[in-house]
């Protein structure tokens, strides 16, 4: 991203440092209004994006991959001296507002959020050019998804617009937003092709056509959308890869805090924190790709997570032959739901070289069993990507409320408490949820 660094300062200059105020555009500098007057504006504040949700200990990145590994036990923190890392592994109580995880995984998300509504309230007034402004839209609404959809992962509620006082609204109608946006936004794709000019212009890495079906599969199966995932998810080409991009100027945020020296955190052990039936087998070969052993100079590294210039998937193909195994076993069509876990259980590679190399599923043909086994797949094929929180609650695994005893919970958290940055400057957060 060296080419593309210099965009990060002028995006900085258009947003403030809370989600949800109106003033987003700081009137005392000239170039501000150029940047949302003109199509190389628009692209600069597009390229911006990437680096507001991917940046560092900042972004959303890092801080869901944070949030959703130590509330799970998949991670664990390795120096008591990180605070708010050490209290989301203690999880319960002990998380509060005030963690700077929290705040910085709901800043980033609302920020980027933001940058995205502001392209798509200009891009029709702006952008002459179909192809510029498709590309524009379709990039813009990616990422407005990511940061709805990462909203709704850790959080019950969350303003879905900025302005003073914003109103929150439910999980489930953030992600249907996000589906919306995603779903217009491909509509016009396959109209408009993305044009090579803007291609050019924008960060490399994200594949636009394939991205915006495979987060249509994510969030609409997080909704209980099923025959919208499963569709989504069959039209995602498996074996095009689509990423964040990162070089020595902007890094990879795991590896870069956590993975390039073991001082914050790891994970747990070389089984992902997984024990008795959850437990990878013995001959998957998933494990060795995405730990390391305890030999090596940095202990159990994980696999998209081993260099400053690593990208990360947006989406794996793993995932979305597991969206259409779930959907189908919540559909209650066993037979499909088992031929798709197969196709997760059986590849030797992908896109991204994972690959299980097991046999076909043997287990009991009913539907706990079908989807403990996704489950399973799910925690084992996504590992370190933050998803374990939703897939734990969705899945209706223990935690916190249940009769589990706590020491054996397999979440400590069922939703984050809302940042006090966002209590103090808006009247209309909720109370937080109890654990």
């Amino acid at each position: 991203m060296k080419r593309y660094i210099l965009t990060t300062g002028l995006v900085a200059l258009l947003v403030t440092q809370n989600a949800c105020r109106e003033e987003y555009l700081n009137p005392s500098a000239a170039s501000e209004q150029q940047v949302v007057n003109s199509p190389s504006g628009l692209i600069t504040l597009a390229n911006g994006m990437q680096f507001r949700y991917t940046i560092g200990r900042e972004g959303a990145l890092y801080n869901a991959v944070a949030a959703s590994g130590l509330t799970t036990r998949e991670l664990r923190v390795l120096n008591a001296g990180n605070t708010d890392e050490l209290l989301l592994e203690q999880g319960y109580n002990s998380v509060q507002g005030n963690n700077a995880v929290i705040r910085n995984l709901w800043t980033s998300s609302q920020l980027t959020r933001n940058t995205a509504d502001i392209i798509l309230q200009n891009v029709d007034r702006v952008v002459q050019d179909p192809g510029t402004r498709s590309g524009l839209i379709a990039y813009a609404s990616i990422f407005k998804a990511l940061s709805l959809g990462t909203l709704a992962q850790f959080f019950q509620q969350a303003p879905i617009v900025s302005g003073t006082n914003a109103q929150f609204v439910t999980r489930e109608q953030l992600l249907r937003e996000a589906i919306r946006q995603l779903e217009a936004a491909a509509t016009l794709v396959a109209a408009t092709p993305v044009a090579a000019s803007f291609t050019s212009q924008i960060v490399p890495g994200i594949d636009i056509p394939n991205t915006l079906q495979a987060l249509i599969a994510r969030y609409s199966l997080f909704v209980g959308d099923y025959d919208k995932a499963i569709a989504a998810a069959g039209r995602v080409n498996l074996t095009t890869r689509s990423f964040f991009s990162f070089d020595e100027n902007s890094r990879n945020p795991v590896f870069e805090v956590a993975f390039s020296n073991r001082n914050v955190f790891e994970p747990t052990n070389a089984t992902f924190g997984l024990a008795g039936a959850l437990a990878p087998d013995a001959a998957d070969r998933r494990p060795d790709f995405y730990t390391q052993s305890a030999s090596t100079a940095r202990n159990l590294g994980t696999g998209f997570y081993t260099a400053n210039n690593a990208p990360v998937p947006v989406y794996l193909p793993g995932e979305m032959l597991l969206i259409r195994a779930e959907a189908y076993a919540r559909k209650g069509d066993l037979d499909n739901a088992i031929t798709e876990l197969n196709r997760v259980l059986t590849k030797t590679t992908d896109a991204w070289g994972i690959g299980a190399g097991l046999p076909a599923y043997s287990g009991p043909q009913t539907a706990e069993a079908v989807l403990t086994e996704i489950y399973r797949n799910r925690l084992i094929e996504l590992a370190y990507m933050g998803f374990r929180l939703e897939d734990s609650r969705r899945f209706t695994r223990s935690g916190p409320g249940s009769a589990v005893p706590q020491t054996s919970q397999e979440r400590n958290r069922n939703f984050l408490p809302y940042p006090q940055t966002e209590r103090f400057n808006n009247s209309s957060t909720p109370d937080d949820p109890t654990n």
